[in-house]
C-alpha cells in the first residue's frame, strides 16, 4: 500500500494527517487522489465510512497550497450536518496552514454568510438551497469569488442530482466556471444512472465504481420484519424498544416524514425513553445538539429522517428500526448500514403494515436475502402492555405539537414560495 506522500499530496498535508493518526490511505483515497492531482475529473464510488472526504480534500488542499488565493473549492452536499462535518474535517487537516472554510447552510444568518463569502474563504461548503438563495439575492460582491473556483465537489452526488434538489443545484452551477475551466469531483455511495450519465460528457474523467460489497448489507447484520397494523405501529415500536433484546441498545428509528419524526420523539419521551430526533424542521443548533446528545449517550434512541442515513459520523449503533419503509431499496441499504459496522453485530427491525408488502419484496430482491420474523414482540404483549399507554402518549404528543405550532414555519415558507412563483 502507498503512503500519502507517495500518492503526491503535499508534505505539510502528509504531516498533518500523521498528527491525526491517519498514516495509510484507504482504498478510495489510494484510487482517487492521484488522478485528481493529475487534473482529471472524478466520479468516486465508496460506501459510508470509507474515507471519501480525505479522498477529495487531500488533492484539493495540496493544489490550494501552491496558490492560496481566492475561493479554491466549492463542496456541495445535501444536508446541513454533512456540510458542517466536511468543513470541520477541512479545518482540522488544514489547521497548520490557517485554511479558511465557510459553511453556507440554512438555519444560519444570511447576512453573516454573505459577509463571509465576500472575504473569499479558501473553501466553501454549502447546501444547494441556501447557496442558491445567496446567488438569487445577495449580490455580485458576495458571489463573484465563486466564478473562479478551481474545484467543484458534489458529495452524495446521487441525492444532489435527484429531481427535488436539481433546480437549486442548477442555480448554483450558473455562477461557476464552465466545466473545462474547473475540476469536477463527484462522490457517492450509490452510482445512479444520473451520475453515470455524466461520465459520457468528458474524456478527462476517472471513474471508480462502487464495489459490490459496498452496496450489500453488512455480513454481521440480522434483518427482521415485524407485522404491525398501521394504526397501532407506535405501540409495536414501543414494545420493540422495551423488549429485553433491545432495551439497553443504542437505536436509530428511521421515518419518511418530519411530522412523523417529531410525533414519535414526543410520544417516546412521554413514555420515558431517552430519545432525541434529527430532521429538517429543527433549528440548526437543535440539530447539532441532538447529534451531540446521541453521540454522548445522553439519548440512546435517535428518531430521524434520511438525513441520518448517510455520511454522518454517528457512533456505534446496535439497532436500526424502519418505522416507515423507504420507497427506494438503496435507501434501506444505507439505513441498516448504520449498524453492524467494523465487524460488530447489529440488528434491523422493519415494521411492516398492510401497505408495505411490495416495498418489502423490492428490498429483499435488492439485498438478496429474506428478512426473518421478529418474535421478541407478540400481538398479545402489545395489547396487554402498550396499547393503552401509547395511545394516551400519542394524543398528548399531538396536543403538544398543536400548541407549539409545529410545522407552521414550513407552511409559511411554502406560501411565500408560491407567491414568488405566481409573481
Amino acid at each position: 500500500m502507498s503512503t500519502f506522500s507517495q500518492l503526491g499530496v503535499a508534505k505539510w498535508l502528509d504531516e498533518s494527517l500523521a498528527a491525526m493518526a491517519i498514516y495509510k490511505p484507504s482504498d478510495i483515497q489510494q484510487d482517487c487522489i492521484p488522478p485528481i492531482l493529475a487534473g482529471k475529473d472524478c466520479i468516486g464510488g465508496a460506501k459510508t465510512g470509507s474515507g471519501k472526504t480525505i479522498a477529495f480534500a487531500a488533492p484539493m488542499l495540496t493544489q490550494w497550497s501552491k496558490d492560496p488565493y481566492g475561493i479554491c473549492g466549492l463542496i456541495i452536499t445535501p444536508t446541513r450536518e454533512l456540510a458542517i462535518q466536511i468543513a470541520e474535517q477541512f479545518k482540522a487537516i488544514g489547521a497548520n496552514m490557517n485554511v479558511k472554510v465557510s459553511v453556507i447552510v440554512g438555519g444560519n444568518d444570511m447576512i453573516k454568510q454573505s459577509l463571509e463569502l465576500e472575504k473569499r474563504p479558501h473553501f466553501v461548503v454549502a447546501t444547494p438551497g441556501r447557496l442558491a438563495d445567496h446567488i438569487k439575492s445577495s449580490g455580485e460582491d458576495t458571489i463573484c469569488g465563486l466564478r473562479r473556483v478551481k474545484f467543484l465537489v458534489l458529495d452524495e452526488a446521487d441525492r444532489l442530482l435527484s429531481s427535488s434538489i436539481a433546480p437549486d443545484l442548477a442555480t448554483c452551477m450558473e455562477v461557476l466556471p464552465p466545466a473545462n475551466k474547473r475540476q469536477t469531483l463527484l462522490f457517492t455511495a450509490t452510482i445512479t444512472d444520473a451520475v453515470r450519465s455524466l461520465k459520457d460528457r468528458s474524456d478527462n474523467i476517472y471513474t471508480r465504481e462502487v464495489p459490490e460489497s459496498a452496496m450489500a448489507v453488512p455480513e454481521q447484520l440480522e434483518q427482521y420484519f415485524l407485522l404491525s397494523p398501521s394504526y397501532v405501529k407506535q405501540a409495536y415500536l414501543y414494545c420493540v424498544l422495551d423488549s429485553e433484546e433491545a432495551r439497553d441498545k443504542t437505536a436509530i428509528i428511521f421515518v419518511n416524514r418530519t411530522q412523523t419524526a417529531e410525533h414519535i420523539r414526543r410520544t417516546l419521551k412521554l413514555l420515558d425513553i431517552k430519545v432525541t430526533s434529527l430532521h429538517s424542521q429543527m433549528p440548526q443548533q437543535e440539530r447539532l445538539n441532538a447529534l451531540g446528545r446521541f453521540r454522548a449517550g445522553a439519548a440512546t434512541v435517535l428518531v430521524a429522517t434520511d438525513v441520518a442515513s448517510r455520511g454522518l459520523d454517528i457512533p456505534e449503533v446496535e439497532l436500526v428500526i424502519n418505522f416507515d419503509l423507504p420507497a427506494d431499496p438503496d435507501d434501506y441499504v444505507h439505513r441498516v448500514g448504520r449498524t453492524a459496522r467494523a465487524g460488530r453485530k447489529g440488528i434491523s427491525v422493519t415494521l411492516v403494515s398492510e401497505r408495505d408488502v411490495e416495498r418489502v419484496e423490492n428490498i429483499e430482491a435488492r439485498v438478496g436475502t429474506k428478512m426473518s420474523e421478529y418474535t421478541a414482540v407478540s400481538d398479545r404483549a402489545v395489547i396487554d402492555k402498550a396499547l393503552k399507554k401509547v395511545s394516551v402518549a400519542k394524543r398528548q404528543a399531538v396536543l403538544e405539537m398543536d400548541r407549539d405550532k409545529f410545522g407552521e414555519r414550513k407552511k409559511i415558507l411554502s406560501r411565500k414560495r408560491d407567491t414568488v412563483k405566481k409573481a
